[in-house]
Order: C-alpha cells, then structure tokens, then sequence
C-alpha cells in the first residue's frame, strides 16, 4: 500500500491577495474564503486543494498526499521509520486546520514537509464554481495535479517516494547527462518528477490539468491579457502528451496548465524513454 493521489498543497506566498487572484480570475480556481490568515482555494469539490500561507519564501511550503486508508496511512508510517525518515502524528489542531481526519507528518529528502492524510472534506454540498468560466480540472482519483522536485539524491529520493510511499516509475526524459524522471501512483502520468539539478525554489512548476482544450486557450489569453509572464509557450510533451503552456505565478515559480494527458494502466503501462521534453511548442520566453 501507499499514497493514492497528490490531494493538497500549501504555500508560503509574500501577497497570497495577488496569487489568489492569479489563480481565480486567470487560472479560473475558486476562493474557499479566508480563515485565521490562510486563504484556501478550490478545484473541485474538496473543501481545498491550494492554502496559501502569508511568508517571505514564495516557495512549496508542504505538500498532502492522500491515503486510502487508516491502514494503510498505518503502514506508511511504520515503513518511514524503518526506512529511516521522520515521522510524527498531526495533532488535533492541525487536523482541524486541514479538515482531514487522521495524518502523519514526514519530510522528503529535499526538506519538503510532507502530510500523509485519510479523509479530506467534501464540500459537494457547495459545487464548485469557477469565476472564470473554466469548465472543470481533472482530480478525482488523480487528485491535485503535479510538481517537480530537485533530487540531487536520487538513491534517497527514490527510497522516499518509491520504496514507502509506493510511487512507480512512468518514464525518463534523458538530454545529454540530464535525466528527467516521471512517477505516478494513481492514473495520472505523472505525480512528482525529479530533476538531479538545483532550482531556486523547492519546487520548479506546479500543473494544473482541465478537461477541455478551449480551457486551456482562454487561461492562455487572461494570462497575457494581464500582463503575466509567459515562461514557456504552449506546446505538447512527449512522454505524457498533454498540451500545455507554463505562466509565471505571483511567488515566482512556475505553473503548468494543461489538457489531454495520458492515462497509465499499470497492467500494460511499459515505462518509456524519450529525448526531448516536447513533441513541438514549450518554446522558452
């Protein structure tokens, strides 16, 4: 057993007034309202997905993944302290702070805090509602999206996410000496992909996938039309297919927003092995 999905992720953000809106009124998310300094923001009916936290450091300041289980979140936990990693119990307060109902805390081999959760609040009662007029993001079983992580470490970076916390290896991208490396742990292609260089922030992108290409066009045009930066322009990766273009988010690191990427069936998934990040676009501005 291990994590099921990416189900959330908090922020440290010096204006989370400015990212909020980034991410409602371009990105077409929905605010979940302020409380006690934290603004949380929505992408389906969960409760939240995205807390943004006030903070100097711009910056992945943890990440949820979700659980199926108490079990199972029970042997999770007794295989990081047998592999070696910290582990704690979420009290009360910080369970109540997350609306989940049980949770062990850790830290990957980065230094990214990382919340292992069982029962994440549904909110259905309350639909989602995008003030954009996105259409709908793909979660459900595949949860949030995805990020990329520096591991320079990659022997502890794959203890870490493979050996505990069950993630499977979908493919490489290899340029030259650089290799890219994709896992997934649920239908998505791609959960968390590693990178064995350094990069200014804990996290290099966080992707944001909806299901219709037109989503994806009218995110591009309210990006410009506000004056974001373009990082990447819109463009189709080779090993996961899906078409996308990457915008410069209020705390400096990127986002990917996407449509149309591929599905692994661990029964006949083959792990695959590319060249080239794209098959055409993602041209870098």
């Amino acid at each position: 057993m291990g994590v099921s999905s990416l189900g959330y992720v908090g922020l440290s953000v010096s204006d989370p007034a400015a990212w909020e809106a980034f991410a409602c009124q371009r990105l077409g998310l929905m605010s979940a309202g302020t409380q006690d300094g934290v603004t949380r923001l929505r992408l389906d009916s969960r409760a939240w997905r995205i807390a943004l936290h006030q903070g100097s450091e711009d910056d992945l300041a943890y990440a949820g993944f979700e659980v199926d289980s108490i079990e199972a979140l029970c042997e999770l936990e007794q295989g990081l302290a047998a592999a070696g990693f910290p582990v704690k119990r979420g009290d009360d307060e910080l369970l109540a702070a997350r609306q989940v109902q049980q949770m062990i805390i850790t830290e990957d081999p980065g230094g990214i805090p990382i919340e292992l959760y069982c029962g994440l609040m549904d909110r259905g009662n309350v639909p989602f509602a995008s003030p954009a007029g996105t259409s709908a993001f793909v979660t459900g079983e595949q949860g949030l999206g995805h990020f990329v992580v520096s591991a320079p470490d990659r022997e502890r970076f794959y203890a870490f996410y493979c050996d505990v916390l069950g993630m499977k290896l979908s493919d490489k991208i290899q340029m030259g000496p650089l290799a890219l490396e994709f896992f997934h742990c649920n239908p998505r292609h791609h959960t968390v992909a590693m990178a064995p260089v350094p990069f200014p922030k804990r996290i290099h992108h966080l992707m944001f996938e909806v299901q219709n290409i037109d989503d994806v066009g009218f995110a591009l045009d309210r990006c410009e039309q506000a004056g974001d930066t373009i990082s990447t322009t819109l463009g189709k990766h080779s090993n996961d297919q899906m078409v996308s273009f990457y915008v410069k988010s209020p705390a400096g690191f990127d986002v990917e927003y996407g449509y149309g990427a591929i599905a692994v069936d661990d029964a006949t998934w083959r792990i695959g092995h590319y060249d080239k990040m794209s098959i055409w676009g993602h041209k870098g501005l």
